[in-house]
């Protein structure tokens, strides 16, 4: 079963605070960032979700090493690109349990997925809506998280349409191998 639940609206809050807490970290160490962003189901209003926040670290291919060494050095696991290019993952510790955070290269397709998905989901309340629908529909039936992510493929494919994703755009997102939690502990 996954957990999905109606919108929160301490999520906003809960990703300003990694938001804050990362910003300082690389700005202590000196490493350049374009920006922080909160992507993901928890950063739309009003969409059910799973209650884990999704950050992306936005940085230039060059900068990728320095701003993943700050996470380590806050105490995360690199997990590497997990078949997603150009987006780096890290188990997060304890202390920010139910949170995900990438290090992703400003311009990429996967930092364009993250940004469009969500504006176009914050700008389309019926497709936001039914979004929303099918994730509370599909969560308690799916037993893994690679069953919910199939479960909800043709609707994330349409959402990428919507979003203005070329073909080939979307049959490269669709295409990401990325690994099972068998293949990778997370």
């Amino acid at each position: 079963m996954i957990d999905v639940v109606a919108y929160d609206p301490r999520w906003p809050k809960r990703f300003e605070a990694l938001k804050r807490e990362y910003s300082a970290a690389l700005h202590q160490s000196g490493v350049p960032f374009s920006t922080i962003e909160h992507v993901g189901s928890t950063s739309v209003p009003g969409l059910a979700a799973k209650p884990v926040i999704d950050c992306d670290i936005v940085v230039a291919a060059a900068d990728v090493e320095q701003a993943s060494e700050v996470l380590v050095a806050l105490g995360f696991r690199p997990l590497g690109e997990l078949g997603i290019e150009q987006r780096w993952a890290f188990k997060e510790p304890p202390r920010l349990a139910g949170t995900n955070t990438y290090v992703t290269v400003e311009g990429s397709l996967s930092l364009r997925n993250h940004l469009w998905v969500r504006d176009t989901l914050r700008s389309d309340p019926a497709l936001r809506a039914a979004y929303g629908e099918l994730k509370l529909r599909i969560g308690p039936i799916s037993c893994t998280i690679e069953e919910y992510g199939r479960s909800k493929n043709s609707m994330i494919q349409e959402i990428l349409l919507r979003a203005g994703f070329t073909a080939a755009e979307r049959g490269l997102i669709d295409s990401a191998q990325i690994p099972s939690r068998d293949e990778v502990p997370r």
